[in-house]
């Protein structure tokens, strides 16, 4: 059995998808470096998309939004 393998039932058995556990192991690495390289690291974690409605099949005015923000 390959280590990938092995590793499956661990992360399905909690209720996780694999970008979850993904998401929580990076979010542990980062937090175990030293500086300046965690700040560094803690920069390229934000992510910032744009959403666009749309009416009549046309879009509307795009927004910019950030995975820091509360709605």
């Amino acid at each position: 059995m390959s280590g990938q393998a092995a590793a499956a039932p661990f992360w399905r058995a909690a209720g996780m998808t694999y970008i979850t556990y993904s998401n929580i192991c990076a979010s542990l690495v980062r937090n175990c470096l030293k500086e300046p390289f965690k700040s560094e690291a803690l920069a390229r974690e934000k992510v910032h998309y744009a959403v666009s409605k749309f009416a009549d099949g046309k879009p509307q005015k795009q927004t910019i939004r950030s995975d820091t923000e509360q709605d």
